[in-house]
This record gives structure tokens, C-alpha cells and sequence, in this order.
């Protein structure tokens, strides 16, 4: 099992670190300074645009683009293993994913559009989406559902004449707040209660500008709306969606998400062990230049044996998740779920742990404005629901395991 960097990924991954520290960091403070000063948080002010686009524009010119597309003649083709390591680095920044276009949840989007959508399709929307000209969404999650359970999901698709008409609520809708987002790809109910219930619910895209969208509110993340990305609470209320919009077919809803949820949890879970790098970097160099008491704060408390074993959590963590992303290179994403579910477990989870001991090491200016790890540590919490709360991922989890010993129907 090669868990290691090639000689293309160690290269591609120097200059990805190199453009992120000298690019993407400097720039972090100011472009969320920005947020609201237009008097409305969801818009984005002439600076942040000028911010983005130029990031972009620069990765764009040294070929730092789309590294996600693995496995395809579209990207570099990188294996899910070459490009755990990337995202790792981007995990190091808010803003680095989408400055190389590496951002969820465009990049599951992108592959739902690439595999099945219409020439149509990727005209209108893959096209730009490999550009990074517009942004989209992922519509799943319910507010009136236990919608960990898929197969409760209510939204219903009706198809009438050459249209389906889409009725519900969705609700933590990532994305949907960016006013770029031009694609909403959403799981709805076009199945009864007589057809198999994996086989109820189908994948469709849908154009955000349609007639009967309404955006309610965006939902807050431990007060926060985060702003100008945002996780939305839609209403649809009979929106006409052209029936050539429906992905794959009826009732294929769970075969589409599938594809698209294993890839972008483990991206999730390799930026999270950035996170955490960016982290212990961070608590290290207060541990060597503050003092207290007349010692470096390093050399108080138990703070080696909290930086020891920081490292060692990051180090574990980081080989769960190349094994899991060698899995998916080898077996497939379909027969490496058990592994996706371990490392989305347990990346999110030792990233809080670091965060927080980073947090503990700058005292009060660690949860405040000026150190970025107030926000890490809330994105890395909200992380643990995104894609499948921690329960379900252990349940997955645990009915690999007792299927060594007990019937399947454990």
C-alpha cells in the first residue's frame, strides 16, 4: 500500500504551499474585513470580487487549477491519494480551495454534471463551473425530516407534461447564499409509498432564478451566517423544472448522491488535517514567543505533552485518510465507504481537539477576530454533521465490523 507522494504531487504540492503562503494568507484578514460593507452580508463588495478573481486568476496562470478532477482527462488526473495532499495544504485557508477552484460543494456538483449531465448541461453549468465563473449548491437536508435518513426526505418532483413541478423545504443548502451560485443539484421525491424506498427519491438540477424559488433565511452557524457563502433555508413552491433536467432517471437518486458524498467527505477530511497543521503552527510559534511567569509559555503546564500528542493525533489521522483515499483509488468509492466513514469521523473531530489546545495556548485573542481559529473551530464543528453526522458514520462503521461475526441483518 503506497501511501506516499510522488514526484509529480510532491512538486505540485510545493507550489501550492508556496502560493498559499505567499498569495492566499496575506490576503484572509482583509478579504472577510470586507464582509457587509456593502450594507447587505450576502453581497459581494468590489474588493472581495477584486480578491477572489485575482487569486484565481493567478493560480489559473500557473496552472494551479481543478486539481479535484482525479482520475480524468479534464485535470491533471490525479489519483484521490496525489490529491489528499493538496487539499490538505488548501485546508490551511479559508480562501485556498476556491482560489484553485477546489471548493465544496462545486466539486461534487462538477462531478455529477461531468458523469451525467447532458451536453446541454455542461454547457450551461460545467462549463462555467470549471472556470470559476459561478458557484452552486447541494439541496438534501429538510428542516421536517430526520434527514440523516435519506429515505425520509419529502420534497416532492411531480412530473407534468415536460416539466416536473418541485414542492418543499430545504434547509442548510451550502452555497446557496453566494449570489454567484447559478445550480442548485437537489435530491427530490418522485417515487410513492409503494415503490421500494431506496428507490423513491431522484437527483435533479435546477436553476436557482427559477419562478417559486424563495430564500427564507440563511441558517446561523453558532451565531454566525457565514457569510457571503451562507447556508440557506429555500422554499419551493410549484417550480417547474424542465423533466430533461432530471439526473440519470427516477428513482437513481441514492446512486447519484453516493458517487458524489464519498469523494467530497474525504476532501473534507483532508482539509481538516490542514486545518489542524495551520493549528499547531500557530500554537508552537505562541508557545516560543510569549512568556509568562518569566518562561515561554511552551515550557509551562503540560504544554510539550499537548504539542506531542497534537502531532501524533495529526499524524494518525492523516494515514487513516491516505488509506481510506487508496481504498477509493483501488476498490472504488462504493466498497470504500467503511474507510470514508472512519477518517469522516475521526478527522473533524482531531481537528477541534488541536484547534482548541491553539485556542487555549493565545488565551483570549484566541477566540477572537485577530487569530483565524475561532472560525476554524466552528467550521471543523459544523463539519461534523456536513455529509452524514458522527452517529451515522459509526453505524456504518460498526455494521463492517459485525459482519465478520453476525449475519447481515445486524
Amino acid at each position: 500500500m503506497d501511501l506516499g507522494m510522488t514526484k509529480r504531487g510532491e512538486e505540485l504540492r510545493a507550489k501550492v504551499r508556496k502560493f498559499i503562503d505567499d498569495m492566499v494568507v496575506p490576503l484572509e484578514e482583509e478579504y472577510h474585513s470586507e464582509i457587509g460593507k456593502n450594507g447587505e452580508r450576502f453581497d459581494f463588495t468590489p474588493r472581495m470580487t477584486e480578491i477572489l478573481e485575482s487569486l484565481k486568476k493567478a493560480a489559473r496562470a500557473e496552472n494551479l487549477w481543478n486539481f479535484w478532477l482525479t482520475d480524468s482527462d479534464a485535470g491533471y488526473g490525479l489519483s484521490t491519494v496525489e490529491y489528499a495532499y493538496l487539499a490538505e495544504e488548501m485546508g490551511r485557508s479559508h480562501l485556498a480551495a476556491e482560489a484553485f477552484n477546489c471548493s465544496a460543494p462545486d466539486t461534487g456538483n462538477m462531478e455529477v454534471i461531468e458523469r451525467y449531465g447532458s451536453d446541454e448541461h455542461k454547457k450551461k453549468w460545467l462549463k462555467p463551473l470549471l472556470e470559476g465563473k459561478i458557484r452552486s449548491a447541494y439541496l438534501m437536508t429538510e428542516p421536517d425530516v430526520a434527514s440523516s435518513d435519506a429515505t425520509n426526505l419529502e420534497m416532492s418532483a411531480v412530473l407534468d407534461g415536460d416539466h416536473y413541478v418541485l414542492n418543499g423545504e430545504k434547509y442548510w443548502a451550502s452555497g446557496a447564499g453566494d449570489p454567484r451560485c447559478k445550480l442548485y443539484v437537489t435530491m427530490v421525491k418522485t417515487g410513492d409509498d409503494d415503490t421500494p424506498r431506496k428507490s423513491r427519491h431522484s437527483m435533479i438540477f435546477v436553476d436557482p432564478d427559477t419562478d417559486g424559488i424563495e430564500i427564507l433565511r440563511p441558517m446561523m452557524v453558532f451565531g454566525h451566517d457565514d457569510a457571503p457563502h451562507g447556508h440557506m433555508h429555500i422554499r419551493f413552491t410549484n417550480v417547474r423544472v424542465p423533466k430533461e433536467n432530471l439526473i440519470l432517471g427516477e428513482g437513481r437518486g441514492f446512486e447519484v448522491s453516493q458517487g458524489r458524498l464519498g469523494p467530497g467527505r474525504i476532501h473534507h477530511c483532508m482539509r481538516s488535517i490542514g486545518a489542524a497543521e495551520r493549528a499547531l503552527e500557530l500554537l508552537c510559534k505562541r508557545a516560543t514567543t510569549r512568556e509568562a511567569f518569566g518562561r515561554p509559555l511552551a515550557k509551562l503546564g503540560a504544554n510539550y505533552d499537548i504539542i506531542a500528542e497534537c502531532r501524533i493525533n495529526i499524524e494518525m489521522s492523516r494515514l487513516l485518510c491516505l488509506k481510506a483515499a487508496y481504498m477509493m483509488d483501488t476498490i472504488g468509492t462504493q466498497a470504500a465507504q467503511p474507510y470514508i466513514s472512519q477518517i469522516k469521523v475521526q478527522a473533524p473531530r482531531m481537528a477541534l481537539e488541536v484547534i482548541d489546545e491553539a485556542m487555549q495556548m493565545h488565551g483570549g485573542r484566541g477566540i477572537s477576530q485577530d487569530f483565524p481559529l475561532a472560525s476554524m473551530w466552528h467550521g471543523q464543528r459544523t463539519l461534523r454533521f456536513a455529509d452524514g453526522p458522527d452517529a451515522v458514520h459509526r453505524m456504518v462503521i460498526a455494521r463492517t465490523e459485525l459482519k465478520k461475526y453476525r449475519s447481515n441483518s445486524v
